[in-house]
């Protein structure tokens, strides 16, 4: 399929509470507007057998040894991604809510070895364009709901966001356009810059992986 053919893969990445998702559905929606082909898929999915695992762990309903957890989560996408390909192929561009850089920046932050919290996802499709919405983890904390989950920690949050500039600078270093914007900024406004990004963004003929 020609690189005018096929959908775009789009990851946009965030702190808990950062409105990551807020914005994955603004884009959704916007790109369908434009009688554009979307679909919006949330990392982890809970509605499988792993994703409900993951649900539990995340809700602190059952204890999970770190290695195991980081291991479902990069499952759980791998479990996905066959569809997500079979997507792209046919034009829709398909709008990620996290991806493996999540797994590796959160799973990092409690300590696990760098190279190894990386080697799971590699083979997963690389995208054409990430996105990060930075917002300070003191002003996140701030935001309705956030403590409810295992991670939301400012402590926690902190590590995640050092690891997530690390991440940009690894794989930008790749060749990889991974940008991060300004989420303190208005609701309107990161939308908008996120169009703008999305609109522009550079594509290959096939996708690489990562």
């Amino acid at each position: 399929m020609s690189k005018q053919n096929r959908g775009r893969l789009i990851v946009i990445e965030g702190l808990d509470r950062s409105g990551k998702s807020t914005q994955c559905q603004l884009l959704v929606d916007k790109l369908i507007s434009q009688h554009e082909k979307a679909e919006l898929f949330k990392f982890p999915d809970r509605t499988t057998a792993i994703g409900k695992k993951i649900d539990d762990y995340l809700k602190e309903s059952v204890q999970l040894n770190d290695q195991v957890i980081h291991l479902l989560f990069s499952a759980n996408r791998w479990e996905t991604i066959q569809y997500i390909y079979e997507q792209i192929n046919k034009g829709v561009t398909c709008i990620l809510d996290r991806y493996a850089f999540s797994g590796i920046a959160f799973s990092a932050a409690k300590g696990l070895d760098w190279e190894w919290c990386k080697s799971p996802d590699r083979g997963l499709p690389r995208p054409d364009l990430v996105i990060f919405l930075n917002v300070d983890p003191r002003i996140a904390a701030t935001r309705g709901q956030y403590g409810e989950e295992r991670y939301e920690k400012i402590e926690m949050q902190e590590k995640v966001l050092k690891n997530f500039q690390r991440l940009q600078k690894e794989f930008r270093e790749e060749g990889l356009e991974f940008i991060t914007l300004d989420a303190s900024s208005s609701l309107e406004d990161v939308h908008s810059q996120i169009v703008d990004l999305v609109s522009n963004v550079n594509i290959h003929e096939t996708l690489d992986v990562l």
